[in-house]
């Protein structure tokens, strides 16, 4: 399985059973674009055989709407239950990847989650072997899961 199909089959995963929302995942890209309008995004960090990132990009209404499916609270703006929620979805989108790319779970290990938000930021791509960005539909809104891998 290809890492595009490992971050689909995730994410799908991940929506379905724990925040109970269906996506459908887009073809594959490559982010060119380091800048990101009125969003938040979820980082988590890999180190060991492979170093890279894993991370979760959301237009600010997308974070919302899923931060209220998955905590069953309405939410209208992001805040720190937002940048939680966020940090632990990408958390939990790195666990599965990693547990795909390290099926021994040993030569891996995933930092703590972290997010950024704004009216506008950017964030660099790593120089580095693998970068696959999977964009997924939510009900006609748009977000994606990015990929970035090196070996070391």
């Amino acid at each position: 399985m290809n890492h595009a199909e490992q971050i689909a089959e995730a994410t799908r995963e991940i929506f379905s059973s724990m925040i109970m929302l269906e996506v459908t995942a887009k073809e594959a890209t490559k982010r060119t674009d380091p800048a990101f309008s009125n969003s938040i995004s979820g980082m988590v960090g890999l180190a060991g055989t492979v170093r890279g990132n894993l991370s979760i990009h959301l237009p600010a209404t997308v974070a919302t709407a899923v931060t209220t499916a998955f905590l069953g609270m309405e939410v209208e703006s992001i805040d720190d239950d937002v940048c939680d929620a966020i940090g632990e979805l990408a958390n939990m989108l790195a666990g599965a990847v990693k547990t795909a790319i390290d099926p021994s779970g040993s030569d891996i290990k995933l930092s703590m989650p972290s997010t950024v938000y704004g009216d506008t930021y950017s964030l660099d791509c790593l120089d580095c072997g693998i970068s696959v960005q999977v964009p997924f539909d939510l009900d006609g809104t748009e977000f994606s899961v990015e990929l970035q891998l090196a070996e070391n």
